[in-house]
């Protein structure tokens, strides 16, 4: 197991350093901002000003599905945190097509969804999409004790076959503690936190 320092041996507020999964900023309107981006708010675009170019954009589709529109970063890193971080945007389903059918490269992953990497002409319509879902996926390992001290007591806390949810609506947050796999931290608008919560009663 790698450790889990980065995450406990900070401050809970470290000077100077910004863009912590914890720093998490419930706004005046109830919408809140995390790692400078608000989601339902922040397009692709603003978060690539911010976050940097070193990115890819691609559409994510289960066999069926017409798929979501990501933009994913593979390092992403905040004080001693390296993290992965995906940006699913909302974008409608006739644009998901044909970026589908534009696609520079077409790749089948291990989960049996394919992913459609975008051409570049295709990139000025995605950077306008406003980021529904945020995911962080820390390269270190978390468990229960540190995601209390982190994040406070959860409002409700899910467990569905090996990973457990701790739940936190009024931040838009769901710390996905895993047995098996990584875990992921991940983000919503606090007024959308449906999206995060009603899968899990399925």
């Amino acid at each position: 197991m790698l450790a889990i320092y980065p995450f406990v041996g900070m401050d809970k507020k470290p000077v100077g350093v910004v863009g912590l999964p914890w720093q998490i900023t419930v706004l005046p309107d109830g919408s809140s901002k995390v790692f400078g981006l608000v989601p339902g708010e922040t397009t692709l675009g603003q978060a690539r000003a911010r976050l940097g170019d070193d990115m890819e954009l691609a559409i994510m589709a289960a066999a069926g599905e017409a798929g979501s529109l990501e933009m994913y970063y593979g390092q992403y890193r905040a004080g001693l945190l390296s993290a992965k971080l995906v940006l699913a945007a909302e974008l409608d389903i006739e644009s998901l097509q044909s970026m589908r059918e534009n696609a520079a490269s077409t790749e089948i992953l291990k989960s049996g969804a394919r992913k459609y990497v975008l051409v570049e002409e295709d990139h000025e319509k995605a950077f306008a999409a406003v980021i529904q879902t945020i995911a962080f996926i820390p390269a270190t390992d978390l468990d229960h004790d540190t995601i209390i001290a982190r994040f406070g007591e959860p409002e409700e806390v899910i467990t569905r076959d090996d990973q457990t949810h701790y739940l936190y609506p009024e931040k838009g947050l769901d710390v996905v503690l895993s047995e098996q796999g990584k875990e992921v931290l991940q983000y919503v608008a606090p007024s959308g936190f449906k999206r995060l919560r009603e899968p899990l009663d399925q």
